[in-house]
């Protein structure tokens, strides 16, 4: 990721200028951005009368999304963000060897609700980095059995809505006078969620994931 995004941010730094005016409490910066997101999907735990072979292990697709984010500034160095976006992620066995590439589950889409404070730092006008830290609260939409999974008898799986934290840094480069910005984000979020699969009307195993993802934005924003 380093050697793609530095030339990235070369060239927004050559194209700044200087003079653009700051940020002030009051004002809004909307933000289009295409989003990497990287969650663990390793498994915590197992419970249920499914019993699951010894050294089981799971891991969750990565994908990229469009994703909105819109940002209030309270003071002209404190602000608030919130994204829009929904990402869609399948999980997968990873161990042992009979479990490898497994379909567990299918097309879990998420909307990672995400509210996070920011505190700006930087000269006037210039490069402003950023750090951030706020709840998120991960909702499961429409989540499907794998094929594996299925062949095995599972007839549904619900993944549990949870709350977490996230952490985040990143940086604002100013692209001429009228409030162009480039913007590079990258968040933590550390969350923990269970899934519950069901045999017709019987719960048939429950499995505890670290989810964990990273999710890494670009792209450019607009202050007014």
């Amino acid at each position: 990721m380093t050697t793609r995004t530095l030339p990235f941010l070369a060239l927004a730094a050559a194209l700044a200028v200087p003079g653009q005016a700051a940020a002030k409490a009051g004002d809004v910066n909307a933000k289009l951005l295409a989003t990497l997101v990287a969650p663990d999907g390793k498994l915590k735990d197992a419970t249920g009368p499914l019993v699951l072979p010894a050294g089981t292990q799971t891991k969750a697709d990565d994908n990229v999304v469009p994703t909105v984010a819109i940002e209030y500034y309270v003071t002209d160095a404190i602000s608030i963000e919130t994204i829009a976006g929904v990402t869609q992620h399948d999980v997968q066995g990873t161990a042992p060897a009979a479990l490898a590439g497994a379909a567990l589950v299918s097309n879990a889409n998420i909307v990672p609700a995400t509210l996070t404070i920011k505190y700006h730092l930087g000269a006037e006008g210039g490069i402003r980095p950023y750090v951030g830290v706020g709840p998120s609260y991960f909702i499961f939409i429409d989540e499907k059995v794998g094929s594996d999974a299925a062949a095995l008898g599972a007839t549904r799986v619900k993944i549990n809505d949870k709350v977490g934290l996230a952490l985040q840094a990143g940086i604002d480069v100013p692209v001429g006078d009228n409030g162009l910005s480039v913007t590079l984000d990258a968040k933590r979020y550390f969350m923990r969620t269970t899934a519950t699969f069901y045999a017709g009307q019987t719960e048939a195993l429950k499995t505890r994931h670290k989810l964990d993802p990273w999710v890494v934005s670009a792209g450019i924003g607009l202050r007014f």
